[in-house]
């Protein structure tokens, strides 16, 4: 995409006399573009660009298997369906300044949405634990609002929204073949979960089989982590990155949690969770926190070390659920 056409979408989703004066590249994305556009009135807002050369995922087979709950969530309709879900059960999330899909302004899927120029809660957290108990109570109230709202169908938001069926029979059969997948490729780059292999299949497979039958569903992120909510002026938690949104086990939404806000995540805690269910997402989502960030660094992922940080911790996590 170049200047000149972000330019014009800007215009139109900001008003046609202002020019953009900056556009300013947004760490942190892997699966699209993330910018900052400055016009010259100093208004700004972010673009959303979902293209193949902003995704540094390498291309694996059944990326664009909609029907799989954890494909890769690219593109504006995966965007705009949990935008519209999130709206609806009052969750914050960036306004909606432009969508395009027809290249109007752009040969791939762009949105334009309003930009949240403070904090993230994982700095605030860093910066001040106190400061940010309100933004964690409110991300509490959002996350109770999307965990009282239930479809009786899990998978994608836009695929379930749309009347579709998801592949498998159940959220923790869906679970359990993804680990067994991230295994298989852990274990193929790291000789330590090769070594390991064995005993860790047999605990995902007795984890799941402990597992008992639901039949209703909550609404989940599926990766809030700290640095996928933002806080607005008003101290409101703003969730982002929010392509993923799935119906699916609670449980998924509050293993994510712990991993990633460790001790901070008590305000976020909550009665009624599943044991059986948490056992089995904990030892998945280490597996997936290590195998993806391993078929990231395959690629030209920039931030190389701190990927690689992530991979090490989480393979070490997993190890110890085994070795416990």
């Amino acid at each position: 995409m170049t200047r000149e056409q972000l330019a014009g979408a800007a215009r139109a989703a900001l008003g046609g006399r202002r020019r953009l004066e900056a556009v300013e590249r947004i760490a942190g994305g892997s699966k699209k573009g993330v910018y900052r556009l400055v016009m010259d009135d100093a208004t700004t807002a972010i673009a959303y660009l979902w293209d193949d050369a902003e995704n540094y995922w390498p291309a694996a087979e059944g990326d664009d298997d909609l029907t799989d709950p954890f494909s890769p969530g690219l593109g504006l309709d995966l965007f705009e369906a949990a935008h519209a879900r999130l709206d609806a059960l009052g969750v914050r999330v960036p306004g909606i300044r432009l969508v395009d899909r027809d290249g109007a302004h752009c040969p791939a899927d762009l949105a334009i949405v309003e930009d949240l120029p403070g904090e993230s809660l994982e700095e605030l957290l860093a910066r001040d634990r106190r400061a940010a108990a309100p933004v964690m109570a409110r991300l509490a109230e959002s996350l109770e609002a999307m965990r009282g709202h239930r479809a009786p169908a899990y998978g994608k938001v836009a695929v379930v929204d749309g009347g579709g069926t998801s592949r498998g029979t159940s959220c923790e059969g869906v679970v359990l073949d993804s680990a067994l997948r991230d295994l298989a490729e852990a274990a193929s780059r790291d000789p330590r979960i090769a070594g390991a292999r064995d005993r860790l299949e047999e605990r995902l497979l007795g984890l799941a089989a402990a597992v008992r039958p639901r039949a209703e569903y909550a609404v989940v992120h599926g990766e809030l982590g700290p640095d996928h909510v933002l806080v607005d002026a008003d101290q409101n938690p703003v969730a982002i990155d929010i392509e993923g949104l799935m119906y699916f086990d609670v449980e998924w939404e509050h293993v994510f949690l712990r991993i990633r806000l460790h001790d901070a995540y008590q305000p976020l805690r909550v009665a009624g969770l599943d044991e059986d269910r948490l056992a089995l997402y904990m030892l998945a989502q280490r597996l997936s926190l290590t195998a993806g960030p391993l078929r990231l660094l395959d690629g030209d992922f920039p931030d190389r070390t701190f990927m690689a940080g992530i991979a090490e911790y989480n393979l070490k996590q997993a190890l110890e659920l085994v070795h416990a």
